[in-house]
């Protein structure tokens, strides 16, 4: 079938002839191997000499057995290793002149003039100094007798990639920088431990995370966890935080909560400049408070232990986009970096990205703290309103009063994340001057009369919670419309805030419909996505897909493991999602799967006869494993025991087989930082639409909304977070199968196949821009957690 001409293929992109290397610099990052994996595969598969430096820049220094060429093959077994297996170092050499020159002489003999730099900005803004000086370093070659002219004219210039390795999210210019979710999970997994033990002894815990310029992960991981006070750099406390902070934790103590915690980045200081140290946040508390306080730092754990999907995901796709930016590249194209705006990968000019991330530091340095926090982006400054507004209560004697009623509910399966969308909409809610109602069990606990109110008092500690709290029911409303209408007119409900999955939106399709026979169902509605199948049109992402996706990659790193020692082995692993196959191919490219068949890209028997030989090749080379991922509906003749059989009958004397099942695993477990903080941000967003359309809509003492949209749907959709009515959605819909007609993450499914050595076409439309820093975050665009 002939393709538009709109999209461009990477066919047309060769690497013959070119020589590319990879090296990791400064401190280390989970996901660095990923992107390591990535640029070796893919510019093998260009048809380009791949070499790893090892030990950063001191290996590029030194030459060598540090600079190696790589093989398809000695990337393997890496996805999942956490910090850098090619090594990383400080070098002081490389900052001097002589430095760079061993360094230019190294890459030279062995043909080197395309450099994929992955670490922070200091080893970033070293590679462009290297390519701004490189042919006054050939000239200097040259007149050393090391070089002759035929080399300066073949590699008269350098090019430069980068991608940040940095945990600490301290670089403008991208939404999230490779190693931070990782790091994240390291923090919650610690806070959800100390929680529990906090509990138990009525204790008040300080924790301190890493950022010493930068508090992104000591705001984050606040966000996450529901935290009593957050300590970061860019925005020190006013004048007098002493005292607001023990009223606060006094407060919530006087409230029956047994536990306090305070999380401060390393580098928090106060607004005359002094260091802020746990150890003096603890005794502050102990001498006015009299709470059993304890410390914890955190410290290298954070940059240890195996990497998130979400890190595996943005490395793979840098790694492939770095690669595709170097082939395109021309001497007069300047140095870029590979990063990430919402879902889409984007390239920025190096320096751009550089200058303003020192601009944040200049910022801070003279005060300015405000403009600190906006420098750091969209993505920060709206992290940091919704903890305001989530963490301090105002006095209800000082809050606006709505007199308005605003009905919470989770419909459909549960999703982890659902509890910090309740919270955040009820907390939200609450200041913005409703009063906030909790429904049980979805449509069908509404109908029954199953609503309460709901306190700020009642959430607190439900971020960390999986499943939904308030009970989920995949029910519609259509059948029970009166009693639904009864209930609504009984607790005067003047907006409807669902949180859920598929059934959510043809539950609010249906309520639309009746408003021509109801006039109770002419409220505000809006509907948050949150299905681990991340099936729902109108959002390119639903809470808790994310933590379905680690849940998946945790237990495919398991069960490769086990075949470790053992004879060649392939695994057929069964995933959910209906007839959506998003968990199936992100998950597959988070494990580094060999193929993940789905019902959105039909196969037939010759594409998995192609598969087990494919396989068989491989594991005649030094792969000893193989991993297949199945969508639980792909095929209804083709199922997994089926493609077990074939597997196990066509590999036979090759390899052996095993199949797995991960079922309802997927769907259970304590939410992901990613889904806290994109359930949380997510529902706050939409909580303030509500109160946005209940004052537009309150009209002679009553609320009428009957227009499409008051009735809308809050997706994510590229790069920006917008609201959608619902009944415009239809068209974009498959009802039958329960999934959008069109879905992005399908364009991720060539890089899979790509990465596990299969020729595929793959559209590189959306690559290839170089865009400018100042314009790259469109209104309301605030997508990463």
């Amino acid at each position: 079938m002939a393709q538009p001409d709109t999209k461009r293929f990477f066919e047309n992109l060769t690497g013959a002839g070119k020589s590319i290397a990879v090296l990791t610099s400064g401190g280390d990052a989970q996901g660095m191997n990923a992107a390591v994996r990535a640029v070796v595969r893919m510019g093998i598969y260009v048809g380009a000499k791949v070499y790893f430096i090892h030990e950063g820049y001191q290996g590029m220094v030194d030459g060598g057995d540090n600079i190696e060429e790589a093989s398809w093959e000695s990337v393997s077994s890496m996805l999942q290793v956490g910090g850098t297996v090619i090594g990383s170092a400080r070098c002081k050499e490389f900052r001097t002149h002589e430095g760079r020159l061993k360094a230019a002489h190294n890459l030279l003999q062995r043909g080197i003039t395309n450099l994929c730099v992955i670490g922070g900005d200091g080893s970033l803004t070293g590679a462009n100094l290297f390519r701004e000086e490189w042919s006054g370093l050939l000239g200097e070659l040259v007149q050393q007798g090391l070089i002759d002219e035929d080399a300066v004219q073949k590699y008269s210039a350098l090019h430069i990639v980068g991608m940040v390795g940095s945990i600490d999210n301290d670089f403008c210019g991208t939404d999230m920088t490779i190693g931070t979710d990782s790091a994240l999970h390291r923090i919650i997994e610690v806070v959800d431990a100390i929680m529990t033990t906090a509990q138990s002894h009525q204790r008040t815990f300080v924790l301190e995370v890493m950022g010493r310029h930068c508090g992104y992960l000591a705001l984050v991981s606040a966000l996450a966890c529901g935290a009593d006070w957050v300590l970061i750099p860019e925005m020190p406390p006013a004048d007098g935080w002493e005292d607001k902070m023990c009223q606060k934790l006094s407060a919530t103590r006087s409230r029956g909560t047994r536990l306090n915690i305070i999380i401060v980045a390393e580098g928090a200081i106060d607004r005359h400049g002094k260091t802020i140290t746990s150890s003096y946040v603890k005794d502050l508390v102990v001498r006015c408070l009299g709470f059993d306080t304890r410390v914890t730092i955190l410290g290298h754990v954070q940059r240890g232990g195996t990497p998130s999907a979400f890190d595996r995901i943005l490395a793979s796709r840098m790694g492939v986009e770095a690669v595709l930016a170097l082939l395109e590249t021309t001497a007069n194209t300047p140095a870029c970096v590979v990063s990430l705006c919402g879902n889409q990968s984007v390239r920025l000019p190096l320096m751009e990205c550089v200058q303003m991330t020192q601009e944040v530091q200049k910022a801070m340095d003279e005060k300015k703290f405000e403009e600190a926090v906006k420098l750091r982006g969209r993505s920060f400054e709206n992290n940091l309103r919704t903890y305001k507004l989530l963490a301090h209560r105002e006095l209800e004697s000082e809050l606006p009063q709505s007199n308005f009623n605003v009905a919470v509910l989770n419909v459909g399966a549960p999703a982890a994340g659902m509890n910090a969308a309740v919270r955040s909409a009820v907390r939200v809610g609450i200041s913005e001057g409703h009063k906030m109602f909790a429904v049980n069990d979805g449509f069908e606990g509404f109908y029954k009369g199953q609503i309460k109110e709901i306190k700020w008092a009642d959430v607190g500690g439900w971020t960390g919670q999986g499943g939904s709290l308030l009970g989920t029911k995949r029910t519609l409303p259509a059948k029970h419309l009166e009693k639904l209408a009864e209930q609504m007119r009984i607790n005067n409900i003047n907006a409807l805030l669902v949180i859920g999955g598929f059934e959510a939106y043809l539950g609010l399709l249906e309520l639309l419909s009746a408003r021509g026979k109801y006039d109770e169902f002419c409220v505000p509605m809006v509907m948050v996505p949150a299905t681990v199948s991340n099936n729902v049109t109108g959002s390119d992402l639903s809470i808790g897909a994310d933590t379905a996706l680690n849940a998946i990659t945790d237990t495919c790193d398991r069960i490769k493991q086990s075949a470790s020692g053992t004879k060649r082995r392939v695994f057929i692993i069964e995933t959910m999602g209906g007839y959506c196959g998003y968990l199936a191919s992100v998950g597959g490219l988070a494990a580094g799967a060999d193929a993940a068949y789905i019902y959105e890209e039909p196969f037939d028997i010759k594409d998995l006869q192609s598969n087990v030989e494919h396989l068989t090749e491989k594991m005649k080379t030094s792969i000893q494993r193989g991993l297949i991922l199945r969508n639980e509906n792909s095929n209804e003749n083709y199922t997994t025991d089926f493609i077990y059989q074939l597997y196990s009958e066509e590999g036979r004397g090759v390899f052996d087989c095993r199949k797995n099942v991960l079922g309802h695993m997927q769907q259970g477990g304590a939410p992901s930082p990613f889904d806290r903080n994109f359930g949380t941000k997510i529902s706050a967003k939409a909580m303030q639409w509500l109160s946005k359309k209940l004052k537009e809509t309150f009209r002679q003492g009553r609320v009428f909304a009957n227009t499409e949209d008051s009735c809308c749907l809050l997706g994510m959709r590229r790069r920006a977070m917008v609201f959608q009515p619902v009944v415009q959605l239809r068209d974009e819909t498959d009802f039958v199968h329960r999934i959008p007609k069109e879905q992005w993450w399908l364009k991720l499914r060539p890089l899979m196949k790509i990465l596990a050595k299969y020729k595929t076409s793959y559209d590189v439309s959306d690559s290839g821009q170089l865009e400018h820093v100042v314009r790259i975050r469109p209104k309301d665009s605030d997508v990463s957690a």
